[in-house]
């Protein structure tokens, strides 16, 4: 028994000395040299990182040493087989997104064993150190750093190279031909940076490579026929790179191809490229290069698994494929701004999916609302204005529905009403989504694009840190982004664009990460290029604004749109983040609204409007209407614009004074509805030529609404005095009164909802103001009630029955002492 626990015993002792021989070995396995130390803690110091402690034994098991537990994304990487397993080297560095400054360490090219160098999302500046090029790099990336100067030539020699991302920086340059020696290259990402000339004939023997963007570049010249060498091809992204077409023919060997990402190509015409042997796309983007023809239907016969389809802003003719009813995966598609034809597709109306066939020629009808936010159809149509079967919005030019009345517009984008340098801006807080419409009272927007690699990414952008409340939010959009001034009068306005770079950063200090860079057009012409938002207004948060005086609106419409050419980074501070952005819009005329007409052309009715007037009351006091009063003197100097019609004119609109024709009974006399021989629709008021109070109120309406003009006063055509008859010719008002929307016979009153109440009120309440504080002659109404608020077709409010009126001669004060008005 003894001799058994003995054995025992000595088998634990064996065990345990074993268990310590192999502990002692373990820990001796993965001794980091001195020489890799001492280089470490030499990057540390000059990075600042205070919490890189290196030691010789810092490779851990898994071979890593963590730099910041807060992240992942940041670590040395050891490799512990060298040796015998007893020595280890460092063949990664990762600092990724850790806001680090400074210039890159040149000191990693004593790390002789580093395969990978990944700096991305940094403030890292200066130059590539040339030096790095004796490593026997696997991945070079510095992805979203402020790096400047070229790509040195000596990279060219790090044959074992296979991913070089150099995206969003700022270097510059033409690229060195020795990149062409990288055989082993398989990703090469230069997008938003200032690289120039033309892409070296060296880059055809890259025929290894399966991602190559270069966006928002300024090269020259075409894009080469060696591509077509490039037949391990994934991912191709040439969007906004300034360089010309045509896209050549060899690019239908790239048949392993799933994203193809080509715009805005410096060319006249071209003819759409032959892609039917690229039957992998997944991403087809072909925007903006002046393509001309019909869209082939191989897109949908042979190329079936498309999910996102752009062709938007070239000259594409014909009809849409019926092919493409197939694409059973498509979730986006973008053809606006084209000249295609023929009806739309019921596949295309049913759809719920992100399409856009905005301004284009079709034809037929469609049944749907204006505003949508999935199917955006606004100018779709090449039918005549006046084609009554088609909605305003799918017309060319979006004429006004109704009688153009706005002459101003104040929007905070993306924001709530705020007051902003005493001017009360809208809100705009739309949703919107990759293919919208939405309409307001004074405005519209529409959007297109999606922000790629980023689902999730908003439509507004917001801060709590800019210097103006109306800085705060702005309205964004990935691709195009249209506003639209409607109803407008015709006549030329003052536009301005507020903007505030709020989104390129990601602390609360004022590092600016990344550029924004697009284009601003006002009814068609360009008025800013390349336009960078922080640059002009000197840092992130900051407002400006671009003022463009004497802009035209010839129709009834303004519109301002902002373009993303490809330009600027796209990855910065987060992926998906480029594209127009905006604060804030004002539109003001140059004219005077109530008159509809400059300065200078004021002055010169003003004189014919008197004369009008004086023949006018010459001719009541020939006929003995006025009785020789002098109480109407106030009125001598209006300006009159009123219309004279004669008493046969009115008597064929009315059907004789038919009493059918009846519409209501006023104070001093019944009102017709008439029809002009034009087709014009019109509203009689007789009055009565015996009653001194009819005379007053005759002169009064004449004097008082041929001097006011506005969306919310009844407009006066003109007036008619013929043998006993004194008519005043209004605008026909298709609702009636107020009083009887609210208080008539069950079949004559309006179900009127609390939305529509509150427009009603609000356009009594801006009538009302116009009159009290905002024309230049104070008028007191002194006869305000339901009765004499008339509604038109669409609801809206406007003031009548200026019989009663008096200017106000006592500086703002509307107090009398006498009763004037209805009791």
């Amino acid at each position: 028994m003894s001799k058994q626990r003995s054995c025992s015993v000595l088998h634990l002792l064996l065990l345990l000395l074993l268990f310590l021989v192999l502990n002692f070995r373990s820990s001796q396995a993965q001794l980091l040299p001195d020489d890799e130390v001492q280089i470490l803690r030499q990057i540390s110091s000059k990075l600042n990182i205070r919490e890189w402690n290196v030691s010789s034994n810092s490779c851990t098991g898994e071979g890593l040493i963590n730099i910041y537990n807060r992240t992942s994304l940041s670590n040395v990487t050891c490799d512990c087989t060298f040796n015998g397993s007893t020595i280890c080297h460092v063949t990664r560095i990762e600092l990724k997104a850790l806001d680090i400054n400074g210039e890159l360490p040149v000191e990693f090219a004593n790390l002789t064993f580093l395969s990978a160098i990944d700096l991305a999302r940094n403030y890292f500046s200066g130059s590539i150190p040339r030096e790095w090029a004796s490593l026997p790099l696997v991945l070079l990336g510095l992805l979203g750093n402020r790096i400047g100067g070229t790509i040195p030539r000596e990279i060219g020699s790090i044959r074992t190279l296979q991913e070089l991302v150099l995206q969003d920086n700022n270097l510059g340059g033409p690229l060195p031909r020795e990149l062409g020696n990288l055989v082993n290259l398989r990703r090469i990402l230069l997008t938003g940076n200032n690289f120039t000339g033309v892409l070296p004939d060296t880059f055809g023997n890259l025929r290894n490579l399966a991602d190559f963007r270069i966006d928002g570049n300024s090269f020259s010249g075409r894009i080469p026929d060696f591509i077509g060498n490039w037949t391990r091809m994934d991912r191709l992204e040439m969007q906004g790179t300034s360089m010309e077409g045509p896209i050549p023919s060899s690019l239908s060997l790239l048949r392993n191809i799933t994203q193809l990402r080509i715009s805005d190509l410096n060319i006249a015409n071209m003819p759409f490229p032959d892609l039917r042997n690229l039957t992998s796309l997944t991403d087809l983007v072909l925007r903006n290069c002046s393509i001309i023809g019909q869209i082939p239907p191989y897109i949908g016969e042979r190329i079936r698994n498309i999910k996102r389809l752009d062709l938007s802003f070239n000259r594409l003719t014909g009809t849409i494929p019926g092919s493409m009813d197939t694409l059973t995966n498509l979730q986006f598609m973008y053809l606006t701004n084209n000249l295609l034809t023929g009806p739309v597709s019921q596949w295309l109306q049913a759809t719920t999916f992100n399409f856009d066939i905005s301004y284009n020629n079709f034809t037929g009808e469609v049944t749907s609302n204006c505003q949508t936010n999935n199917l955006n159809k606004i100018a779709i149509y090449s039918s005549p204005e006046d084609n009554p079967r088609i909605n305003w919005c799918f017309k060319k030019d979006l004429p006004c529905p109704e009688k153009s009345s706005h002459y101003e517009m104040f929007i905070n984008c993306g924001g709530q009403r705020v007051t902003f340098d005493r001017k009360q801006y809208e809100q705009e807080t739309a949703e919107m989504s990759p293919s919208s419409f939405s309409v307001e009272d004074k405005w519209a927007i529409s959007s297109t694009g999606d922000f790629l690699g980023n689902d999730r990414a908003a439509f507004i952008a917001r801060t709590e840190r800019a210097d103006e409340d109306i800085y705060s939010t702005a309205r964004l959009a990935p691709l195009s982004l249209k506003y639209y001034g409607r109803c407008l009068r015709k006549g030329s306005y003052t536009v301005k664009l507020h903007f505030a770079e709020i989104m390129l950063t990601t602390d609360l200090s004022n590092n600016i990460r990344g550029r924004r860079i697009f284009d601003v057009y006002i009814q068609g012409d360009k008025v800013l290029t390349d336009f960078n938002i922080a640059e002009e207004a000197g840092g992130i948060r900051k407002g400006i604004v671009k003022e463009y005086k004497n802009v035209t609106v010839t129709g009834s419409t303004l519109e301002i749109h902002l373009y993303w050419s490809g330009k600027g980074t796209t990855s910065l501070p987060v992926i998906g983040t480029y594209g127009p952005l905006i604060s804030a819009i004002s539109v003001t005329p140059n004219f005077d609204p109530s008159t509809g007409l400059s300065a200078g052309a004021i002055a010169g009715i003003v004189v014919g409007s008197f004369v009008a007037v004086l023949l006018i009351l010459a001719v009541l006091w020939k006929m003995g209407y006025l009785c020789g009063d002098a109480e109407d003197k106030e009125l001598r100097s209006l300006e009159m614009q009123t219309g004279y019609f004669t008493l046969r004119q009115i008597k064929a609109a009315t059907g004789n004074f038919d009493p059918a024709n009846k519409i209501g009974e006023g104070g001093f006399g019944p009102v017709y509805k008439g029809v002009l021989s034009d087709g014009s629709i019109i509203a009689v008021k007789q009055l009565s030529a015996k009653s001194k109070q009819g005379n007053r109120e005759f002169v009064n309406e004449i004097g008082m609404l041929s001097a006011l003009q506005h969306p919310h006063l009844v407009r006066l055509h003109g007036c008619c005095i013929e043998g006993h008859q004194l008519l005043l010719i209004y605008e026909y008002m298709e609702n009636n009164s107020l009083a009887r929307a609210l208080f008539g016979r069950e079949d004559q009153s309006l179900n009127l909802d609390w939305p529509t109440r509150l427009k009603i009120c609000l356009g009594i309440a801006k009538g009302l103001a116009y009159l009290h504080e905002e024309s230049v002659l104070k008028i007191v109404h002194r006869d305000m009630k339901a009765t004499n608020v008339l509604l038109d077709e669409d609801l809206t409010a406007k003031i009548s029955d200026f019989g009663l009126a008096k200017l106000d001669e006592e500086e703002n004060t509307h107090i009398s002492t006498r009763i004037a008005g209805t009791m």
